[in-house]
C-alpha cells in the first residue's frame, strides 16, 4: 500500500502507519460497500426518509428500529394515550415496525408517542426520527408533535454559497440571547441579534443547543431527539426564517452538532429504547459516559452509524446549515474519552484506546457533509491534538476542516491568574498561540462559552473584578478598569492575527460582557438573571462596554477588509522579554505588541523587510478606551540597522505600554 499523505507530512507517525492504515482500510471498504462512486453514502444516509412519520397516501406511514422490542404500539389521543389494538405496528424484516394510518387519525399539532413492549417490561417513548418534540408545561413530559403545516417553507437563500476560507465565528445561544429573564426565540434571535452580529463583522454564526434536549440547563448537551430542533425557542418554520435571513445577509450558519454522546433519560431519549440498553449504545459499562452521566453511542453498529450520518445531511438538507461543530470529538476518539489523560507524546494516541467505530464515523460524516455541500465547515472540538483530525480521510485523517485550539483559553486563563502581566513571556505566547500540526487549520479563541459559565470568568471579569460593578462608568476613572480594558483588547488581537485559518468569539465577550452564565437550576431558585445577554450595556454610550466593543468591530473588520488571515507562514520578528514587546508578520502585515505594564518606548526598533509600512489599527485609540498616543497618519520608512543594510532593516516606532498595533507594508509601484 502506498504511505499514507497524512505519514508523508508528519514523519513522526511513521511507527505507527499499521493502526493509521488499518483505519484507512476499513473507511474505504465501507465506502466501497455502499458504492460510493454513485453517491451510495448520500443514500446510506438516508434513513430519515424512511423512519419516522410522513404523509403516505390519503393518510401517514409510521417506521421505528427497535429490533429487541414485542410490541409497538402508537398513541395519543386517538387512543386515550393507551395501546390498542387498532394501532399496533407490525414487524417487518431487521427488527423494523410499520404502521399505516388513515388521515383522520393524525392531523397537525396532534401529540404522540409510542408505547414499546419487551420481553421484560414495557414504556412510553419518542420516536427516534421524531422532528418535533414539544414539553407539556403542567406536566414537563415530552411528547412528539406532528408536524405538517401545509405548505413547505419558501427558501431565498438560492444564492448564498458558503466559500468562507476564514471564519470568524460568533457562537451564540438563542435562549439566552435576549436580554429579558426568559427563553428568548429564534424569531426575535432573527430580528434583534442578526443585525448585531452583521455590524460586528463575524462571517459566521455557531448556533448552540439546537437538537431538543430536556434540560434547559445542559447548554443543549444532553441531548434526547436528534432530528427536532428544540420547540422552547420556536417552530421549525422560525428556525428555517432565521437561517434563510442570515444567508440573505451574508452569513454562513453552522451548528454544535452532538454525536459524542445522548442523553441517558428513557422516555425523553434513546436509552433502552427497544427494553436493551445497547441498542443505540455500546454494552456494559462502555455504554456510559463516567463524566457526563450520559450514554455513548456503539459507532461500529450499522445502523447507528446510519442514524447519525442520516442526522447530519437532515440538518444540512432540511434546514440549510452550512456545517456543524462536532461537540466532544475527544471523548469519542479514545475509550478511555481523554478522561485524567496527558497527551505527551504520538505513544499516547496509538496505545490500544483509540476507539476505531468512532475514528471511521467521523471520516463517513465529513466525507458526506462535504459531498452534500462542497463550502461546509466542519470543525472538531479536540483537545488531545489527535494526529490528521485537519486533514481530508482520504489522506488519512479524520476530515474536519478546522480543530478548535482549545489549548489558547486555558493558556491565557492560566497567565492571567497565576503571573502579573510584568511576568508575562513573549517567546511562550507566540509559541503557545502559533503550535499546530502541519496537516490542520484552527480556529483561535481567547474564550468561548466554557469560560463564561458559573465556575469559571472571562478574561474581563479576571482582570477587573469587582470594579466592573462601579467603574465602567466613562466618567469614572479606574487604573484597574484601565488595564482591563488594555489587556482585552490586546489579548483577543494577539489571538486573532496569529490564527492558523479561523477565529471564534462567544456572544457579548466582544463587548466585555459582565459576570458569568448561569442557567435556571434548583440552585438559583430557577432564576433567568444569569442566562441572558445585557446588550443595553454596549449600546450605552456613556459606558466603557462601548469602548470593547467598537475595538472588536474595528478589529474583525480590519482582519476582513485587509486579509490579514491569509499570509502564512507568521514569523517571529522580536519577543523581547525585558521590553515585553512582541512583533511578528504575516506577508506584508506587521503586528507589534507593548505587553509592558508601565513603560512606553519612544523610537523603538523592530526587524522588518525593507520598505515602508503604514499603521492600519491601533489599540490606544481614544475611540477605543485608549489614550492616542501614536499618531496614525504618519508613515514609517525601514531604516538599515547601523550603517550596513547587510545588518537588516529595522522600523522605529513609538510604543505605549499595553497597546497593540497593526501596520502594512506599502506596496512599491512599479517603474516600467
Amino acid at each position: 500500500m502506498k504511505k499514507l499523505p497524512l505519514i508523508e507530512k508528519d514523519g513522526w507517525l511513521e511507527p505507527f502507519a499499521p493502526a493509521l492504515e488499518a483505519t484507512y482500510n476499513e473507511y474505504t471498504d465501507i465506502l466501497d460497500e455502499i458504492n460510493d462512486s454513485r453517491d451510495g453514502i448520500v443514500n446510506f444516509a438516508g434513513n430519515h426518509l424512511f423512519f419516522g412519520l410522513h404523509p403516505y397516501s390519503d393518510g401517514w406511514v409510521f417506521r421505528e428500529w427497535a429490533p429487541n422490542a414485542e410490541k409497538i404500539y402508537i398513541v395519543g389521543d386517538f387512543s386515550d394515550w393507551k395501546p390498542h389494538e387498532s394501532f399496533r405496528l407490525q414487524k417487518k424484516d431487521h427488527g423494523i415496525w410499520e404502521i399505516f394510518l388513515s388521515d383522520s387519525t393524525l392531523k397537525h399539532q396532534d401529540y404522540f408517542k409510542l408505547f414499546v413492549v419487551w420481553d421484560t417490561g414495557s414504556g412510553y417513548r419518542i420516536p427516534a426520527y421524531a422532528n418535533r418534540v414539544v414539553q407539556d408545561p403542567s406536566t414537563l413530559l415530552f411528547s412528539a408533535q406532528v408536524w405538517c403545516p401545509g405548505a413547505a417553507f419558501q427558501w431565498t437563500d438560492h444564492n448564498f454559497h458558503p466559500d468562507i476560507k476564514h471564519p470568524l465565528i460568533y457562537e451564540a445561544h438563542i435562549g439566552m440571547a435576549h436580554e429579558e429573564e426568559r427563553i428568548g426565540t429564534f424569531k426575535e434571535f432573527a430580528e434583534d441579534i442578526l443585525p448585531r452580529i452583521q455590524k460586528a463583522g463575524y462571517n459566521v454564526i455557531q448556533l448552540m443547543a439546537i437538537q431538543e434536549h430536556p434540560y434547559y440547563g445542559s447548554f443543549g448537551y444532553h441531548v434526547s431527539n436528534f432530528f427536532a430542533p428544540s420547540s422552547r425557542f420556536g417552530t421549525p418554520e422560525e428556525l428555517k426564517s432565521l437561517v434563510n435571513r442570515a444567508h440573505e445577509m451574508g452569513m454562513a450558519v453552522i451548528m454544535d452538532i452532538v454525536h459524542s454522546h445522548a442523553v441517558k433519560n428513557e422516555e425523553e431519549g434513546l436509552s433502552r429504547f427497544d427494553g436493551t440498553l445497547d441498542q443505540y449504545f455500546y454494552p456494559g459499562d462502555r455504554g456510559f459516559h463516567p463524566a457526563w452521566d450520559s450514554r455513548c453511542f456503539d459507532y461500529g453498529k450499522k445502523e447507528v452509524m446510519m442514524f447519525l450520518l442520516s442526522n447530519c445531511r437532515y440538518w444540512i438538507e432540511e434546514y440549510h446549515f452550512d456545517g456543524f461543530r462536532f461537540d466532544g470529538v475527544t471523548s469519542m476518539l479514545y475509550t478511555h474519552h481523554g478522561l485524567e489523560k496527558a497527551f505527551t507524546s504520538y505513544h499516547d494516541y496509538f496505545d490500544g484506546s483509540r476507539d476505531q467505530n468512532a475514528l471511521v464515523y467521523l471520516m463517513m460524516a465529513n466525507h458526506l457533509i462535504h459531498k452534500i455541500k462542497p463550502g461546509a465547515i466542519t470543525i472538531a472540538e479536540e483537545m488531545s491534538g489527535y494526529p490528521g483530525t485537519g486533514a481530508p480521510p482520504e489522506d488519512g485523517g479524520l476530515g474536519f476542516n478546522f480543530r478548535l485550539s482549545m489549548g489558547v483559553p486555558d493558556f491565557w486563563i492560566k497567565l492571567i491568574k497565576e503571573l502579573p502581566d510584568e511576568s508575562w513571556n513573549m517567546g511562550i505566547i507566540f509559541h503557545e498561540l502559533t503550535q499546530h500540526r502541519p496537516e490542520e487549520r484552527t480556529i483561535s479563541y481567547t474564550e468561548s462559552h466554557d469560560q463564561a459559565l458559573v465556575g469559571d470568568k472571562t478574561i474581563i471579569f479576571r482582570l477587573a473584578d469587582k470594579e466592573m460593578y462601579d467603574f465602567m462608568s466613562k466618567d469614572k476613572p479606574s487604573l484597574i478598569i484601565d488595564r482591563a480594558i488594555a489587556l482585552h483588547k490586546i489579548i483577543r488581537l494577539v489571538t486573532l492575527t496569529t490564527a492558523n485559518g479561523g477565529y471564534l468569539n462567544f456572544m457579548g465577550n466582544e463587548f466585555g460582557h459582565p459576570e458569568w452564565i448561569d442557567f435556571p437550576r434548583a440552585g438559583n431558585n430557577w432564576s433567568y438573571k444569569y442566562a441572558r445577554r445585557q446588550w443595553r450595556l454596549a449600546d450605552d454610550k456613556n459606558l466603557k462596554y462601548e469602548w470593547l466593543g467598537a475595538f472588536d468591530q474595528a478589529m474583525i473588520r480590519t482582519v476582513v477588509e485587509q486579509n490579514i488571515l491569509s499570509p502564512l507562514p507568521v514569523y517571529l520578528n522580536l519577543a523581547n522579554e525585558g521590553d515585553k514587546i512582541l512583533a511578528f508578520n504575516r506577508g506584508n502585515f506587521l503586528m507589534v505588541f507593548n505587553f509592558h505594564p508601565t513603560r512606553s518606548f519612544p523610537d523603538y526598533g523592530i526587524p522588518v523587510a525593507p520598505g515602508k509600512y503604514k499603521i492600519i489599527l491601533n489599540s490606544d485609540k481614544h475611540e477605543f478606551g485608549g489614550f492616542d498616543r501614536v499618531d496614525q497618519q504618519q508613515l514609517y520608512f525601514a531604516q538599515p540597522v547601523g550603517e550596513n543594510p547587510a545588518n537588516g532593516y529595522q522600523l522605529k516606532l513609538y510604543l505605549p505600554n499595553r497597546t497593540g498595533l497593526v501596520l502594512r507594508k506599502i506596496p512599491t509601484p512599479r517603474v516600467h
